[in-house]
C-alpha cells in the first residue's frame, strides 16, 4: 500500500482522534446488556454446553460449571416488587358517616393523591424548570433591571389572586389546612358501629372507615398515620372483623358466588360495581400484606393468610400485588413451623391452581431457592420439617407437569455436570460438593417428583437420567466413610424401581457394604451414630465393631426391599441366584454369631421363595415371549400378600421403622443414671430442693 496523499494525511490528522475519541465514548457507554431472557437461559447454555464436552466437542477447551443449585432458574426480582401505585392505602372518606355514629370528632383524611411519588413525565418537567430557574438566576445577576420588574409582577399577581377569593373561602381553606394534621380517635365503640351497618346494611361510608381503620391498624408502630388506634382491643376488633368478613362484603358488593372462578372476576373490570369496589379490596389487600411482613406473632400470621386464601381469586385483578404475596408467603413457608408452613403451602398451590399457570415459574422458582437455602445447614434444621417442605414443593410442581419436568430437566443434568467435575478436578472442593445436603436434597426432590408422576407424565427421560446420575454418586463413594450417602443411593434405587416398575441392578451395591474391612482390635463404641441424619461416619465409628452390626443390618434391609419388589416376577429364582452366592461366602468368612444368624435367615427365606416361585413357573404353558402372560404371573398370590417372604420383609420393615424412631441419646442417658451412686443421688436432689427454694 502507497503512502497516502497530502489531504489524506491533512483530513486524518484533523478527524481520526476525535473519532477514534467518540468509538471509546460508544463503546463503554453503549454496552451490550444480557436480556432477561438471556438470564434465564444462562444455565441451560451451560449444560448444552457441558454435554457438548462429555459428546467429545470442544475437548481442549475448559467449561466451567455452574455448581451453585439455585442459580439455574433465575428471576427478575424487580417485577416482583412492582405496586399498582404509590398510593398509601387511604381511601377519601365521606363526612356524613361520623353522623351517623355520633362521633363529633369525625375529620375528614388527608388526600392519598397529594403523597404519590413523581412520574417519569413530570421529572422532565422538573428538569424543565430547574434549566428555565438557572437562566432566570444569571439574569438576575446580569440585570438589575429585570429583578425590580419581576417582583412587581409577582406583587400584582398575589393582590389579584386575593382578591378573588371571599371571606368564606378563606375559612373553607384555613380548615383543609388545619384538617390534614388532625386524625380521629378510634375506639372499640366506634369500630362495633360501622361493624353493624356494614353486615346489617352494607352501608358503604361505614366500609370505607372500617378498610382506612384497618389500615391503621395494619401500621400500627412502624408507619403510624391516619387514625389513631386507642388500645389493644380496639384493634383486635378491627383485625377480627376486616378478616372475616371482608370476603363476603366484597362478594355481595360484587353479586358474585363464593366458587367464582377467575374468568368471571376478569368479565366484571369493566362494569361500575367493579370501579366502586377496587380501591376497597386493593386496600385491603395492601394493608393485610403490610400486616405479613411485620407480624411475627405465628398465630396472628396464620390466620391472616387463612382469610387471604379464601380472597386468592381477587387477586387475579391484581397481577403486582399477586407478585408481592408470592414474595411474602415463601420466607414464611420455609422458616416457620406447624400450621404456619402449612397454610403458606396451601395458598402457594391456590395461586397456581386458581389465578394460573402464569405464576407458577415465580412460584416454583421462589419456593426452590428456599428449600435450597433452607437444606444448606440440615443439621440445626428439624428433619420433620425438611421432609414437609419437599412435599409441599412436590405437590407444587405437580400442578403443572410440564413446566415442572423441564426444570426438573435441567436441574438432573446441572447435578450431572457437578458430579462430572468432581471426577475430572479429583479436589476436595469439588467432591465436597457430592456430599453436601444440597445436592442430596435436589435428588430426594425429583426422585420423588418422579415416582410420584410416573403414571401422570412422560418421565422415561428424567428416569433414564436419574438412574445413572445415582449410580455415579455410590461409585465416586466406595469408601466406608461414606456408608450413609451409599444407603441413599439404594434407597432413591428402589424407590424409583417399584414406583415405574422397572429393574435396577442394586444388589451389587448393597453387597459391598458387607465386605467393608474393619480393624479387629476395635471394641464396642458407646457413641451412636444416626445414618438418618449423616452422610458421612466419624473416624472412632469405623473402628468398632458397631460398624460391622450397621453395614449388615443396613445390607440386610435394602436386599429385603429390592427381593420383596420382584419376589412374584417370573425371573426372580435367576434375580436371586448372584446374591446368595455372595451372602454364602459372608457367611462362611464371618466369626460374629449375631450376624451369621441374621444372614442364614436372609438366605433361607430368598431360597424358599425361590423354590416357590419355581414350581408355579413348571407349572405355567406359555413361553417367555408371551409378555402379557407374563405380566399376568402369580398375580393372585401378590394381592393376597400370604407368602412366607412377604411376611419376612414385614417383620424387617418394622423392626427398621422402630430403630430410625428411637433417640440415639437415650442409652447414654440410662448408663450415665445407672453408674451414679446412692451419695451422688442424694448431692443431685438436696441441690435440687435448694434450686426450688431460692425460686420459690
Amino acid at each position: 500500500m502507497g503512502k497516502l496523499g497530502k489531504k489524506a494525511r491533512k483530513f486524518a490528522k484533523k478527524n481520526l482522534p476525535s473519532v477514534l475519541k467518540q468509538r471509546r465514548k460508544n463503546k463503554i457507554v453503549f454496552k451490550k446488556r444480557p436480556s432477561k431472557k438471556d438470564k434465564n437461559d444462562g444455565a441451560v447454555k451451560e449444560v448444552v454446553k457441558a454435554a457438548e464436552l462429555s459428546n467429545g466437542r470442544n475437548s481442549d477447551k475448559e467449561v466451567t460449571v455452574t455448581t451453585s443449585f439455585d442459580v439455574l432458574f433465575s428471576e427478575d426480582d424487580d417485577t416482583l416488587v412492582l405496586y399498582d401505585s404509590d398510593s398509601d392505602g387511604y381511601l377519601s372518606e365521606d363526612p356524613s358517616c361520623g353522623d351517623l355514629v355520633g362521633n363529633d370528632d369525625d375529620v375528614t383524611l388527608e388526600d392519598a393523591e397529594h403523597k404519590r411519588t413523581l412520574s417519569v413525565n413530570n421529572k422532565k418537567v422538573y428538569e424543565e424548570l430547574a434549566a428555565q430557574k438557572k437562566l432566570l438566576d444569571k439574569l438576575k445577576k446580569k440585570d438589575k433591571k429585570f429583578v425590580k420588574f419581576l417582583e412587581s409582577y409577582n406583587k400584582g399577581e398575589i393582590s389579584e389572586n386575593q382578591e378573588m377569593y371571599s371571606d368564606e373561602d378563606d375559612d373553607h381553606m384555613e380548615l383543609d389546612d388545619t384538617t390534614t394534621t388532625k386524625y380521629k380517635v378510634l375506639t372499640s365503640s366506634v369500630i362495633s358501629k360501622w361493624s353493624k351497618l356494614v353486615t346489617e346494611g352494607h352501608n358503604k361510608p361505614a366500609l370505607i372507615n372500617l378498610i382506612n381503620a384497618y389500615r391503621a391498624a395494619c401500621h400500627f408502630g412502624p408507619e403510624e398515620t391516619g387514625p389513631t388506634i386507642q388500645d389493644s382491643e380496639t384493634f383486635c376488633n378491627v383485625y377480627t372483623f376486616m378478616l372475616s368478613e371482608a370476603d363476603n362484603i366484597f362478594r355481595v358488593l360484587l353479586k358474585i358466588p363464593i366458587n367464582c372462578k377467575k374468568e368471571t372476576l376478569l368479565e366484571l373490570k369493566n362494569t361500575s360495581r367493579w370501579k366502586k369496589v377496587q380501591p376497597m379490596i386493593k386496600s385491603y389487600f395492601r394493608s393485610t400484606l403490610f400486616l405479613l411482613k411485620q407480624v411475627t406473632d405465628s398465630e396472628i400470621l396464620t390466620f391472616s393468610i387463612t382469610r387471604l386464601r379464601a380472597s386468592i381469586v381477587f387477586f387475579a385483578a391484581f397481577p403486582s400485588l399477586l407478585n408481592r404475596l408470592i414474595q411474602i408467603i415463601v420466607p414464611l413457608w420455609a422458616t416457620g413451623g406447624g400450621t404456619l408452613s402449612v397454610s403458606s403451602s396451601l395458598i402457594l398451590q391456590d395461586v397456581v391452581s386458581v389465578c394460573g399457570s402464569n405464576h407458577f415459574d415465580a412460584c416454583f422458582i421462589k419456593t426452590y431457592k428456599a428449600y435450597i437455602s433452607r437444606c444448606r445447614n440440615i443439621e440445626t434444621v428439624d428433619t420433620k420439617h425438611i421432609e414437609f417442605l419437599r412435599d409441599s414443593f412436590i405437590n407444587l410442581c405437580s400442578l403443572d407437569l410440564e413446566k415442572s419436568s423441564n426444570k426438573a430437566l435441567v436441574s438432573i443434568q446441572q447435578l450431572t455436570n457437578i458430579l462430572k467435575h468432581a471426577r475430572q478436578q479429583e479436589n476436595k472442593e469439588a467432591i465436597k460438593k457430592i456430599y453436601s445436603w444440597q445436592y442430596v436434597q435436589c435428588i430426594d426432590i425429583w426422585v420423588l417428583f418422579i415416582s410420584a408422576n410416573v403414571n401422570e407424565c412422560d418421565v422415561q427421560s428424567l428416569l433414564y437420567a436419574m438412574i445413572q446420575l445415582i449410580n455415579g454418586v455410590a461409585c465416586l463413594f466406595p469408601g466406608p466413610k461414606y456408608l450413609p450417602l451409599r444407603i441413599r443411593c439404594v434407597q432413591w434405587l428402589n424407590k424409583l424401581s417399584s414406583s415405574c416398575g422397572v429393574f435396577i441392578p442394586v444388589a451389587s451395591l448393597i453387597l459391598d457394604m458387607v465386605e467393608y474391612k474393619v480393624n479387629k482390635e476395635g471394641g464396642k463404641s458407646r457413641k451412636r451414630v444416626k445414618l438418618a441424619s449423616d452422610l458421612k461416619l466419624p473416624k472412632f465409628w469405623l473402628k468398632s465393631q458397631n460398624f460391622v452390626e450397621q453395614c449388615v443390618n443396613s445390607a440386610i434391609e435394602l436386599l429385603v426391599v429390592h427381593f420383596f419388589q420382584w419376589s412374584y416376577h417370573i425371573s426372580f429364582p435367576e434375580l436371586a441366584v448372584i446374591p446368595l452366592i455372595r451372602l454364602k461366602k459372608f457367611y462362611e468368612r464371618s466369626t460374629a454369631e449375631s450376624l451369621k444368624r441374621v444372614v442364614k435367615r436372609l438366605m433361607d427365606m430368598v431360597e424358599q421363595n425361590v423354590e416357590f416361585v419355581q414350581k408355579k413357573r413348571d407349572d405355567v404353558a406359555f413361553s417367555p415371549k408371551d409378555h402379557e402372560s407374563v405380566d399376568q404371573f402369580l398375580q393372585f398370590e401378590k394381592g393376597t400378600l400370604n407368602t412366607p417372604f412377604t411376611q419376612y420383609y414385614k417383620s424387617i420393615i418394622e423392626k427398621a421403622a422402630l430403630k430410625t424412631s428411637t433417640s440415639p441419646k437415650e442409652p447414654e442417658k440410662v448408663k450415665r443414671k445407672k453408674t451414679q451412686n446412692a451419695g451422688g443421688d442424694a448431692d443431685a436432689n438436696i441441690k435440687g430442693k435448694k434450686r426450688r427454694v431460692v425460686e420459690s
